[in-house]
């Protein structure tokens, strides 16, 4: 593939390396989402939604299936332990899988109201998971299956690591999606893809409540859906034509061009310096000259 990067700002020239070119690593994905990479077995798994299960891609393997069904996994990440934690928009549960392979509930209702379909997460270093809750898994059959919101709205939730107590965290989005802290934690990073379409970022105080709630960025074309955040702070989102990076200060330092719309990215590889990018029905990659923020 051809050059795929725009540097809008010179800042972005550091961050990748010359003449990264973009790579085509799998495809046959209705919507490929929920990158996260695996150390302990050098491989990225992925969300295929629609398709109820979760695929696996390493070098020189390239890529199988993980888990089928998968309980319409979407989000994917890594607790303290390297444990993989999930959310799955059908049955609407905030699932463990432990090193054997079992898969636990962490999460499935609030105040007893069964969860809407859990869409994207991360683990503090608290050991806390934060997740958002918006409805696309039970809007229809295609990403979960249709029903009713029992909870009637759409929250941001964290879940407390030792007591298993589900909090609101976030109660003024419309579509919560994408979530991610800033690497010192001070502050938390969460999309919207429903009316803002927006990306915004938020105070996380000592007491784990979220004020402050301003718009970080509003990617053109849209939307922010699954994001990441670098050592530095930058923020790589995904959006319709690719990944924007965004500067700490909200500045858009550049592009990557994909030729489907991108839903989320994930740093992995050898060295952590290879961006990895779920896009509509393939996965793809680029290297990169930075790696994520350190995992608590």
């Amino acid at each position: 593939m051809p050059d795929s990067t725009e540097t809008i700002h010179p800042r972005f020239d550091d961050l990748i390396i010359p003449g990264a070119r973009l790579r085509h690593l799998a495809d046959g994905c209705v919507w490929a989402e929920g990158p996260v990479w695996m150390p302990d077995s050098s491989s990225l798994v992925w969300s295929d939604i629609p398709n109820n299960r979760m695929l696996t891609w390493s070098e020189g393997a390239g890529a199988s299936t993980f888990r089928e069904p998968s309980g319409y996994t979407n989000g994917n990440t890594l607790d303290r332990e390297g444990r993989l934690v999930s959310c799955q928009h059908s049955p609407g549960l905030v699932t463990r899988t432990e090193p054997d392979g079992t898969v636990i509930t962490l999460a499935d209702n609030y105040q007893g109201n069964k969860l809407n379909s859990p869409n994207d997460l991360v683990v503090k270093s608290d050991g806390s998971i934060w997740f958002t809750d918006p409805p696309y898994g039970i809007l229809s059959d295609h990403e979960g299956h249709q029903r009713e919101s029992e909870i009637g709205a759409n929250y941001v939730f964290r879940l407390d690591p030792d007591s298993g107590d589900l909090t609101v965290v976030g109660d003024d989005f419309d579509r919560p999606n994408g979530i991610a802290f800033a690497p010192d934690e001070e502050t938390i990073y969460i999309a919207d893809t429903g009316k803002p379409r927006n990306l915004r970022v938020l105070t996380v105080n000592d007491d784990n409540t979220l004020t402050n709630i301003r718009e970080f960025a509003a990617p053109d074309p849209p939307a922010s859906d699954g994001f990441r955040v670098d050592a530095r702070g930058n923020v790589w989102t995904s959006a319709g034509d690719g990944v924007h990076v965004f500067a700490p200060d909200g500045t858009l330092l550049g592009k990557i061009s994909v030729p489907e719309e991108a839903a989320n990215c994930e740093f992995g590889g050898p060295d952590g310096r290879t961006l990895f990018i779920t896009a509509t029905t393939s996965l793809y990659s680029i290297d990169v000259a930075v790696t994520r923020a350190p995992r608590p």
